[in-house]
């Protein structure tokens, strides 16, 4: 159905006229923000002056403009004033909310706009559900672009509760909020020159705008086949001598700090008078937590800042560059005709927010927002499809074995990498009992299986890992990237068929279960992604189950995270769908036991 309205993300003309005659001095300014130092964020300078606005727009700025010129004025005594953040890729389903709890979460710090690559809700419920993601974005304190996602699913060894083809994205890029192609996450079909895929980024030129890239680890004649196709950025480099390379072949690099993807540090000394127009800064996945204590992108100017990146540069990576980046007209700077999206500093060295303005508004002081942000009334067919999405096979759960043969001695075991995605191959010797590869918590090796859960196949991939440090129970969740199907680790069977049905039951979520009693839980009834609670409820939930997890021996700082992202066929090295143990790299199925 697609909704063509686009709530405020474009100025009207009326809007422009007005600013117009302001700037001009034919009519008096609907607010000044006066004695402001003004961080200049095109030319990376601090100039002092005023900033006349009219509505929702910048009408001017400078030292021309005075009270008598205005309807209401502030002194702002001195104060550094930016603009708003923009996050430049960002996943809000990570976050567990919806998107006016996000809101509540990051505008008061002075993020005042996104763009949302929603393929995790787009996973589960397709079109319907990107429309939900539009209409539940609508209204907002908070500017809420969208990215078109590419791979629904990922790729061919995986099963996602829908597809989504080229004339879907093409017919999604008509979209008024819809301001590019989403990161194309089948990077080495992209490099084996796949038709299907070569179309998907072909779109970008067709339709004028950016096609989002996803290539960890990919250098050499690999990135430059997979740049030749039209790829514009990159957010998953995790090395500096990688985003070096590809800083020099042209991308967007997009610095990303995340709750399990902690790049920027290492990546910050590419952040040079060189590169500053090429750099964004991205938060990709956080969670409640990391939200709550240290904010969306704001963090990383902070980190960049601390660093001794100048502020004015830093800012710059979470504003201008990304604006640019993705053409978004108006946005990004404090200049004339640009939407009033301020930031009123308390301090420019620990970039503290003392006052959030969102198109001309005020809408939080001192890290407080000035009022609640309420969910907008989205249409009742699209709630209905995003919801009732957890359909497990009734045989699921009995089929977690892991036969053993006469010849079985050496098994394969996902190792996840601390503060990454990434996965190395671990090889085990095997603990065999009554015929079965069974779990050893002894040596840290716990059984991981994925079950398809949107009612398509009923499959079940059974596989081992190391590295959680779980002793005992299980841990399950329906957040899965990016088929959000069901992900489970655990020791015993019965633990792990339990934690399943519970699942089911409350239509998605996570759960923690230790010795046939669930003890812990948190019900995503939305797409099984999504709470309807505020991010505050969902972050006692989330420190609940993590104090679960950590009394079963989980030693891995964010266990649901990491677990979610086991079943990520597009990320190296090693993991597990419901088509079985996935050799990333090699781009198919392989067996647990070692041949």
């Amino acid at each position: 159905m697609l909704d063509k309205t686009i709530d405020g993300l474009v100025a009207t003309q009326a809007e422009v006229a007005s600013a117009v005659a302001v700037a001009a001095g034919r009519a008096r300014a609907s607010l000044l923000l006066r004695n402001a130092r003004i961080v200049n964020v095109i030319t990376n300078e601090i100039t002092r002056g005023s900033i006349a606005i009219a509505g929702r727009l910048i009408a001017g700025v400078g030292e021309t403009y005075d009270d008598a010129d205005t309807v209401e004025s502030v002194d702002l005594g001195g104060a550094h004033v930016c603009p708003g953040l923009i996050d430049g890729h960002v996943h809000i389903e990570s976050s567990l909310v919806r998107p006016a709890a996000y809101a509540n979460a990051v505008v008061p710090r002075g993020v005042t706009g996104v763009v949302w690559d929603p393929h995790e809700i787009a996973n589960v419920a397709g079109i319907a559900g990107i429309e939900w993601c539009i209409q539940s974005s609508s209204g907002l304190p908070l500017s809420i672009w969208i990215d078109a996602p590419s791979c629904v699913p990922s790729t061919r060894l995986e099963t996602a509760g829908a597809r989504i083809g080229v004339p879907e994205i093409a017919r999604l890029l008509g979209h008024p909020a819809v301001v590019g192609v989403g990161e194309l996450m089948s990077y080495a079909a992209l490099i084996d020159g796949d038709d299907d895929t070569l179309a998907r980024a072909y779109l970008g030129q067709l339709h004028r705008t950016t096609v989002n890239g996803h290539a960890p680890g990919v250098t050499g004649r690999g990135v430059q086949a997979y740049l030749a196709a039209g790829v514009g950025s990159d957010h998953e480099c995790t090395e500096l001598d990688e985003a070096r390379e590809k800083l020099r072949a042209g991308v967007f690099l997009m610095m990303r700090e995340g709750s399990a993807t902690r790049n920027l540090k290492t990546l910050l000394p590419l952040l040079t008078a060189e590169t500053a127009d090429r750099v964004g800064f991205v938060t990709d996945d956080r969670l409640p937590a990391d939200l709550i204590r240290d904010g969306g992108v704001d963090h990383l100017v902070r980190i960049a800042i601390a660093s001794g990146v100048s502020p004015a540069t830093a800012i710059r990576a979470a504003s201008w560059n990304t604006a640019r980046y993705y053409s978004l007209n108006r946005r990004g700077a404090i200049a004339p005709g640009y939407f009033a999206d301020l930031i009123v500093l308390e301090s420019i060295e620990t970039f503290s927010a003392g006052a959030v303005y969102h198109s001309g508004v005020l809408v939080a002081r001192n890290g407080t927002l000035v009022r609640d942000v309420v969910s907008p009334v989205v249409d009742a067919e699209l709630l209905t499809a995003v919801r009732d999405s957890v359909r497990v096979s009734p045989d699921a759960a009995t089929r977690f074995r892991l036969p053993a043969t006469s010849a079985t001695t050496t098994v394969r075991c996902i190792r996840p990498i601390p503060d990454q995605i990434l996965t190395t191959e671990d090889r085990a010797e095997a603990t065999v009992r009554d015929g079965e590869i069974v779990a050893d918590p002894s040596r840290d090796i716990a059984k991981l299986v994925c079950l398809e859960r949107h009612g398509s196949n009923g499959n079940v991939g059974v596989g081992l890992v190391t590295g959680f440090g779980l002793r005992r129970g299980a841990i399950a969740g329906t957040v899965a990237h990016d088929h959000h199907n069901i992900m489970a680790a655990g020791i015993a069977d019965a633990d792990l068929e339990l934690a399943v049905g519970r699942l089911a039951e409350i239509g998605g979520g996570f759960v923690v279960v230790d010795r046939g009693h669930v003890v812990a839980e948190l019900a995503l009834p939305i797409a099984g992604l999504l709470s309807e609670e505020s991010i505050a409820t969902v972050d006692i939930a989330m420190q609940k189950l993590d104090a679960a997890a950590r009394d079963l021996g989980v030693t891995m700082s964010a266990p649901f995270m990491t677990l979610s992202f086991l079943g990520l066929p597009v990320i190296p090295e090693l993991r597990l769908t419901d088509h079985g143990l996935i050799d990333v790299r090699a781009g198919g199925v392989v067996p647990v036991v070692v041949e």
